[in-house]
């Protein structure tokens, strides 16, 4: 069993910065997440995507911003619970009991719910077989990115995720096929003209246009091929070591319909000046909180954790004035 005074559920953008908050206030936080690190979509989808709305950063990287966020947050000692889901709270007195899908056991007094659009799975590609190779040779997100130096990969998809990683990998992988349907990418401009320079000049990136997946080859989960077929129906196999298809991913709120929270289609219902929900104890920041007026940016999320941690403080000391203080003044004193 694990107690500490308050669980941040997502470790995305939102939920890192919750922790920092939280820890300015003397208030320690266990953290849980579905994904085995830090980050969220943010790592998990297009951590080379440049972001342009952070304050102080004409521009910075996703995953240098998830970075950025982690140390900020390191002070605090935080307890991260890697690739579990919380699957039940139940309130008993002033403190609330969390079991996760690895049957960890979670006791604190106050709960942020910071899951971004809750939990999410990819949408996987309707191929024959294709779950006999999940894990070894296809790959919905990626984490080691090392693994792919010196292999032939096939991405497919016309996003962000596509794109970012055709141009994170082309420097160490032996061969990269983008597949997509139509010559025309959804990312920023300068992405796809980049990756469209890598594909002409040094032939490390192949344009495989217009196609679309259409099987797998290989055994024992390791493929040797991936199949695909143009808009005439006519095949082709390109020679692959792993696959990494980027369809984007099936958003639901899962466990979290059945806390007895104001749901608002995908959304939970919140009081936007404590981001607090019905339930008392329990607060939604980020992507996933909902109220008028609700504008869905990460530096949105950034002030909704401090006005949640400034409200957790009164149920975490209920009888300690809190006296407002600038980090200038105070500094940061880990807890």
């Amino acid at each position: 069993m694990i107690t500490s005074d308050v669980a941040v559920i997502g470790a995305g953008p939102t939920g890192l910065f919750a922790i920092f908050e939280l820890g300015m206030l003397k208030i320690k936080s266990v953290v849980i997440d579905a994904l085995d690190f830090v980050g969220g979509q943010c790592s998990a989808l297009y951590p080379e995507k440049p972001i342009y709305d952070i304050p102080a950063h004409p521009k910075i990287a996703a995953q240098d911003l998830i970075e950025n966020l982690k140390a900020q947050a390191e002070p605090f000692n935080p307890q991260y619970l890697f690739n579990q889901q919380v699957v039940n709270v139940v309130k008993e007195g002033e403190w609330f009991t969390l079991t996760t899908s690895k049957n960890t056991i979670v006791k604190v007094k106050a709960i942020i719910i910071a899951g971004g659009c809750g939990s999410f799975g990819p949408n996987r590609p309707p191929l024959q077989n294709i779950e006999s190779y999940e894990k070894s040779s296809v790959f919905y997100m990626i984490n080691k990115r090392d693994i792919f130096k010196d292999k032939k990969v096939v991405i497919a998809g016309g996003g962000d995720s596509a794109v970012d990683w055709a141009l994170n990998l082309a420097d160490i992988a032996e061969k990269i096929y983008v597949v997509h349907r139509r010559p025309k990418f959804r990312c920023a401009p300068e992405s796809a003209d980049q990756m469209y320079n890598i594909a002409k000049l040094s032939g490390r990136i192949e344009m495989v246009i217009p196609y679309q997946l259409d099987g797998l080859l290989g055994d024992n989960g390791q493929l040797s091929h991936v199949v695909v077929k143009d808009l005439e129906g006519n095949t082709k196999n390109l020679e692959a070591d792993y696959l990494l298809p980027f369809f984007g991913l099936a958003m639901e709120l899962g466990p979290i319909r059945d806390w007895g929270l104001n749901i608002n289609k995908t959304h939970i219902e919140v009081v936007q000046n404590t981001m607090s929900t019905n339930v008392p104890g329990i607060y939604a920041i980020g992507d996933i909180a909902h109220y008028p007026g609700k504008l869905k940016l990460i530096l949105t999320g950034f002030a909704e954790a401090a006005h949640a941690a400034y409200d957790i403080y009164n149920i975490i000391f209920p009888n300690q004035a809190l006296h407002f203080e600038y980090s200038t003044t105070k500094g940061v004193a880990a807890s």
